[in-house]
């Protein structure tokens, strides 16, 4: 099941209209109404983790694991990372699809590689020049 049909799911098994979930949460309705319709998705981590809370739902129930990297990975590196994160988990699904494994064999792998890439930002962190970090050292 995709993010808009767990979401609209959800919030009517919840009563709520959308207008309602977009007060909960502190969202427009209309951010509402394009997730449901699946034309965008919550840009930051937060309003997953709002949705969940108000929703009486695990994190892991609205997001796949790609997708919450991808968000982490987008909070943490910016867009670049956000764009290095998606084309990633992309050519990951690609290796996986009619493929023999099992869905557990599969999480963990994509974990593993996710783990691996965030791994890695943070070893090249220390070439990256002053100019171009966030924080100061």
């Amino acid at each position: 099941m995709s993010f808009p049909e767990k979401l609209r799911e959800a919030r009517k098994a919840k009563g709520l209209t959308q207008e309602g979930l977009a007060k909960k949460i502190g969202v427009s309705t209309r951010a509402v109404y394009t997730w449901e319709a699946g034309t965008s998705t919550p840009r930051i981590l937060k309003n997953y983790e709002d949705l969940s809370t108000v929703l009486g739902l695990k994190m892991d129930e609205l997001l796949s694991s790609g997708d919450k990297f991808v968000l982490e990975s987008a909070e943490e590196y910016g867009y670049r990372g956000k764009k290095q994160a998606e084309a990633l988990t992309r050519e990951i699904r690609g290796l996986f699809s009619g493929g023999s494994l099992s869905e557990d064999d599969m999480d963990a792998m994509m974990l593993a590689v996710q783990q691996a890439y965030v791994d890695a930002k943070k070893k090249n962190k220390k070439y990256t020049p002053r100019k171009y970090l966030n924080d100061e050292r």
